[in-house]
């Protein structure tokens, strides 16, 4: 007996281990990982080092807890706040809507409006630097095979053409001691990306919205 038992104990602990591996393949947060990577990836190898400084999971304080960017540029064009949404299906939304809504087989669920989720990050920034709104462009990134359906603001992008779109700014607005000021700035401000920093960002998350732990804003 003593054999089989512990044959059964391995295969419902296999079990389990796929059982949790496949949550965590379903979670928002690991979806969200996935877009950022390939979002990251796509804007290193396209826009120069040297020129466009970047910083990536960036948490900041903010006037009501914490708040958390996927991506920072910093360059002599300004500074440039990139959202990433890792979606597929059709999507649907407004500058002025709440929420937006993603439709695959007919099954509709909706998110929090991306744009109105990246300017809260673009006046955090605003109010740490002590910057002028002008500096700052927003970006919204949609990283995954998703088909708009409605007429989109331009700064929300796929991967395929955010890289022109950053690029479509080319007025010199910023001096190089410009760009290494913020940098500094933004590093000296932001805590090690630890659990415990996610933790508080999570709490600070639930305290403003009740939002789950995948949720990020």
């Amino acid at each position: 007996m003593a054999p089989i038992l512990g044959l059964v104990l391995k295969w419902l602990l296999a079990v389990l281990l796929l059982a949790v591996v496949a949550s965590i393949l379903r979670s928002p947060w690991f979806k969200g990982k996935i877009g950022e990577r390939a979002v990251k990836k796509t804007l290193q190898r396209h826009l120069e080092p040297g020129i466009y400084r970047e910083l990536s999971d960036v948490t900041i304080p903010s006037d009501d807890g914490t708040t958390q960017i996927d991506h920072i540029y910093v360059s002599p064009f300004g500074v440039f706040v990139i959202e990433t949404k890792n979606m597929q299906g059709w999507i649907f939304g407004s500058a002025r809507q709440a929420e937006w809504t993603q439709t695959i087989y007919r099954k509709k669920s909706r998110f929090q409006n991306p744009l109105r989720q990246n300017y809260k990050h673009v006046k955090t920034l605003e109010s740490l630097l002590g910057l002028s709104p002008g500096v700052f462009r927003s970006v919204v990134v949609f990283s995954s095979d998703c088909s708009f359906k409605t007429e989109m603001p331009k700064e929300i992008c796929t991967r395929s053409n955010v890289v022109e779109y950053i690029r479509s700014f080319d007025e010199r607005i910023l001096s190089d001691e410009d760009v290494k000021k913020i940098l500094e700035k933004i590093q000296a401000s932001r805590p090690k990306p630890t659990r415990s920093v996610h933790r508080e960002h999570v709490k600070s998350l639930r305290r403003r919205h009740g939002k789950p732990a995948g949720a990020r804003s």
